[in-house]
């Protein structure tokens, strides 16, 4: 058994095309302006016709593995968190397994935007179990595939993007050191997508209503998710025998900057303490929290010793947090 699990190493990938909130503005009734004030987002990126989930989730497990030094041949579990698959089946991870070479065992997760915190966990447990030593965690999705172009309410949130981190066995007292997952299924039609599923099958009447998008009740979310973070962090702080005040820098799901900030205030967490990068990028889903956690560390923003809080919350309802002290 493993005295402790670390991220050794992360990697991202964002595609090449950039929306502007102009561009948006030629699509439906809004405004730059409306975006910002109640965003934060400017821009978002967009999956080209050719790339699918699996193909940003490979660029940016080749980069984790490559910041972890390792090769395809060292890692022994692939994990995707993912709400837009390739397709049904097979597993999104099993197309990336297959694109990198790796000779391991593959699954898909299916928690939406808290699915890199719900990854990292399983990760963590299987590395401290001893089951496995090098698990690669991937959080992809292209929600622009799955996004209501008329609905001026969701369609300026979404972008795609793709996050991983490879986990593996660290000393005692560094690493994950503590983790909290939570659901809340009767919260589960705050967002989802009504048709496409064995509930409700896809018709082309269906297709025309764009029953096969998301769908999304906002304000509802809104208020549980700037009450129930909070709290979660406040706990998994304490489960990792810390206070507030010790967390270096929160990495929080970037599903709006509102959120993040009334979480900053609640948390009494000094301004810049939040890292955003939802400015550039808009919400990901799962990929967010990874893709962030990234870009942090390769500006220089996390180091060595410092810890870091995660916060994830999203479709199911789903939360999640976990306390890492970092490694790198």
């Amino acid at each position: 058994m493993a005295a402790a699990a670390t991220l050794r190493g992360t990697g991202s990938y964002v595609p090449e095309q950039v929306i502007t909130n102009r561009d948006l503005e030629r699509i439906v009734d809004t405004s730059d302006e409306w975006i910002v004030s109640h965003t934060g987002m400017r821009e978002r990126r967009i999956a080209g016709p050719e790339q699918a989930t699996s193909d940003l989730a490979t660029v940016a497990a080749q980069r984790a593995l490559a910041d972890a030094d390792l090769t395809p041949a060292d890692i022994d579990f692939v994990i995707c968190t993912t709400i837009t698959p390739d397709m049904a089946f097979p597993a999104t991870a099993c197309i990336v397994q297959a694109n990198l070479g790796i000779k391991a065992p593959a699954f898909d997760l299916t928690n939406g935007c808290t699915g890199f915190i719900y990854g990292l966990t399983v990760a963590d447990s299987f590395v401290r179990a001893g089951a496995y030593r090098n698990v690669l965690v991937i959080s992809a999705d292209c929600l622009t595939r799955i996004t209501n172009w008329t609905d001026r309410s969701t369609c300026v949130l979404f972008g795609d993007a793709a996050g991983a981190a490879v986990v593996s066995p660290c000393e005692a007292g560094y690493g994950v050191l503590a983790h909290e997952l939570g659901s809340l299924g009767e919260l589960g039609d705050l967002l989802l997508i009504p048709a496409g599923g064995s509930r409700v099958r896809l018709t082309p009447r269906l297709l025309e209503q764009n029953m096969e998008t998301m769908s999304m009740n906002g304000p509802e979310l809104y208020k549980v998710a700037v009450r129930m973070v909070p709290e979660l962090a406040e706990r998994v702080v304490v489960q990792a025998g810390l206070q507030m005040s010790d967390v270096d820098l929160v990495v929080m799901h970037q599903a709006n900057q509102r959120i993040m900030d009334a979480a900053a205030r609640r948390l009494d967490l000094p301004n810049g303490r939040v890292y955003s990068i939802i400015e550039k990028y808009g919400n990901s889903s799962a990929s967010t929290v990874p893709l962030a956690l990234d870009l942090a560390y390769h500006e220089g923003r996390i180091k060595s010793g410092d810890h870091v809080l995660l916060l994830g919350f999203g479709a199911g309802f789903t939360l999640g947090g976990a306390v890492i002290r970092w490694t790198k």
